[in-house]
């Protein structure tokens, strides 16, 4: 790798992946809105191109002279009225970043998909990227665009595109500044971890997930996909070892999931009459109860990647936001 794009890149993953790169000594440009923040790369050397995975041109004027392209590009979001608008950036982005791949002659592509884009398994089995995806009855809009998006990296492939998926579970880490994984230790911190629900978790730190981009471009077989992972915790044992770390109420008392699913309604309802997305949705607990539990060892064999533990992921994490004055 030598001139490499990464969409999205000012996010989450996408900015601590271009400033890994950076470090590496590869010329990297970032394909961003005119409206991103840049609190993750205000001082990161990094070429700015203003467009939109939705717009062919942009990405395609982004690409030229590339020969590698990480698309981290997607919109996260757990609330219905806004499925159509994910639909378009997650499943249509990824097929325009495919086609300007194709049309700009790209070398390889990477596209960070999810493990929501993988089917769960059933309890105590834990899945890996053979399982198929399974989510449909619980019609989530976030799971379904990430799975039709991956369908978008095989069409491509079968068109010639050399292009390889990563599939990262929840996320923590430094960068985090919209608490998506990072919700874990907001929830923790502000002492509302008292009631835990049945179920389990796969969560990785960031550091791993953007060597496992970097093992994806260099040593990834095309067409494959590969779980970026970490520990399998229970939910109970993630709230219980993060107020260990950070101080904060442990998780003592169990909520029934159908009693969570009826205060996530009442709080769809008030979405809808405010038109803003709230903090707890339907959508968002939609796998409430099952054991989100994933192997990596097909990257750990393949694409030489590792897994930092739960514990020293949190420290690191909420020593940044305390740096940062976020937490």
């Amino acid at each position: 790798m030598k001139n490499v794009l990464v969409t999205g890149g000012t996010g989450f993953i996408g900015s601590n992946l271009a400033a890994a790169l950076v470090h590496n000594g590869v010329a990297v440009r970032i394909l961003r809105r005119s409206s991103s923040d840049l609190f993750n790369v205000k001082s990161l050397p990094v070429e700015h191109c203003i467009g939109d995975v939705r717009d062919s041109a942009s990405l395609r004027s982004a690409m030229k002279g590339c020969d590698t392209v990480f698309h981290t590009a997607a919109m996260v979001s757990f609330w219905r009225p806004l499925r159509q608008l994910q639909h378009e950036v997650n499943v249509g982005g990824t097929r325009n970043v495919v086609q300007a791949c194709l049309d700009e002659g790209v070398k390889r592509l990477v596209h960070t998909s999810s493990i929501a884009a993988i089917g769960h398994p059933s309890d105590g089995n834990i899945a890996d990227e053979t399982t198929a995806f399974n989510w449909q009855s619980v019609d989530n809009g976030y799971k379904n665009s990430k799975h039709l998006a991956e369908k978008e990296i095989e069409d491509g492939v079968a068109r010639g595109l050399d292009a390889v998926m990563v599939n990262p579970a929840v996320v923590i880490g430094p960068g985090d500044i919209h608490f998506n994984g990072g919700k874990i230790l907001r929830v923790v911190k502000r002492g509302q971890s008292l009631f835990y629900i049945k179920g389990g978790m796969n969560v990785a730190f960031v550091d791993d997930v953007v060597r496992g981009h970097i093992g994806a471009a260099t040593k990834g077989k095309t067409g494959e996909r590969y779980i970026l992972g970490g520990e399998n915790l229970t939910q109970k044992d993630v709230f219980r070892i993060t107020s260990e770390i950070i101080g904060g109420i442990p998780p003592i008392i169990r909520l029934p999931v159908p009693l969570l699913m009826l205060a996530a309604s009442a709080f769809d309802i008030i979405g809808m009459i405010l038109h803003k997305e709230p903090m707890l949705s339907t959508e968002l607990i939609s796998g409430a109860g099952i054991f989100n539990w994933y192997s990596s060892a097909k990257a750990q064999r393949d694409i030489d990647y590792s897994i930092t533990p739960f514990r020293e992921s949190v420290t690191r994490t909420y020593a940044w936001y305390r740096e940062k004055h976020l937490l």
